[in-house]
This record gives structure tokens, C-alpha cells and sequence, in this order.
């Protein structure tokens, strides 16, 4: 399986610009608009990494990786 690298930040802009960087250095991506949508798709079995916006509305960064420890 390809790791991916998991881009979540609730600015759109910001996210599609990082997502085209990633893609363009040959990286395989999947983004979502907040941490919610992030930890519905997430699949512990997937290998990758997490750009996670600590700073994000509703769920904040820091409340999606202490889900990401207790599971």
C-alpha cells in the first residue's frame, strides 16, 4: 500500500494549494475540510503522515489527534 499524506485544514485555499505541492513532488494525498471528515475516512491501516491545522473551528487539531491516540 502507498502511504498518503493526509492534509485536513478548514481553509480551502490553503489546503488546495498544498495538495497540488504534495501531488506535484509525487505524493500520494487525500485533504478534508475539518477533523470530523478526516477521522470518518480515517483507516488505521492505511500508512502515512498528517498535516493537521491545529487551529481549525468546531474540532481542533489537537481534539483530532487525541481521538487518532484513544483509538
Amino acid at each position: 500500500m502507498i502511504p498518503t499524506v493526509f492534509v485536513v485544514d478548514d481553509d480551502a485555499a490553503l489546503r488546495e494549494a498544498l495538495v497540488q505541492l504534495l501531488e506535484a513532488a509525487g505524493l500520494q494525498v487525500e485533504s478534508h475540510a475539518d477533523g470530523e471528515a478526516f477521522l470518518s475516512a480515517f483507516q488505521d491501516d492505511r500508512p502515512g503522515c498528517l498535516l493537521l491545522d491545529v487551529a481549525m473551528p468546531g474540532m481542533t487539531g489537537l481534539e483530532v489527534q487525541a481521538e487518532l491516540k484513544r483509538r
